[in-house]
């Protein structure tokens, strides 16, 4: 993993949507290799149940910028302190179907316990990009999306937890920039507009 294609990538911005927020994808470095940190969605959350995320959330009046937002949502859900991050550089933004533009700011993190520190996350998971970035651990499939319209959702099955949607479009990214994984040419399956989602 070389983090200085985070570095010198010059990100994308997204405008015009409902809410802004902000995620922090915190890199931390193991005796056995880099690994991430997500978070799980409770599952009383209105938005996106029981799904893995990076640490995060919206934009709220009293951030100065999207880069305080993350680093305030960071440590309200997992108690990681904006001193202890060493940021590297931004992804592109996202939209999602919630009607959010997405920050994703890169930074490294000490190896040490995180907790959940609030309502909102049920788990903390920190996953090896070793295992991340097995072809074996990962499929995709293409669908005719309501909102993105003809896209390719990525699904990363590790230690029993699943990565994927606005989550996973970023962890691409990610591993893109940094590492030399490579994702497969062709999707594992195309799927019609209503199916359910293998999670």
């Amino acid at each position: 993993m070389d983090l200085e294609g985070v570095r010198r990538h010059e990100p994308s911005t997204v405008t015009g949507q409902e809410r802004e927020a902000a995620v922090v994808v915190p890199v931390i470095d193991r005796p056995d290799g880099p690994a991430l940190l997500f978070t799980k969605r409770a599952d009383h959350l209105s938005d996106h149940p029981g799904q893995m995320s990076f640490p995060g959330g919206g934009r709220e009046p009293e951030d100065a910028d999207l880069k305080a937002t993350a680093c305030r949502e960071a440590e309200e859900e997992v108690g990681m302190r904006r001193e202890e991050l060493d940021f590297v550089g931004r992804l592109d933004d996202i939209e999602t179907v919630t009607r959010y533009s997405v920050r994703p700011f890169v930074a490294r993190a000490p190896d040490r316990e995180y907790v959940p520190g609030d309502q909102e996350v049920a788990e903390v998971a920190v996953l090896s990009l070793a295992d991340l970035t097995d072809l074996d651990n990962y499929e995709s499939e293409r669908r005719d999306h309501p909102y993105y319209g003809d896209i390719r959702l990525h699904f990363f099955y590790v230690d029993g937890y699943t990565v994927w949607g606005a989550t996973a479009r970023i962890f691409v990214q990610f591993l893109e920039l940094t590492t030399d994984w490579e994702m497969p040419p062709e999707p594992d399956r195309r799927v019609e507009r209503d199916a359910d989602y293998p999670t």
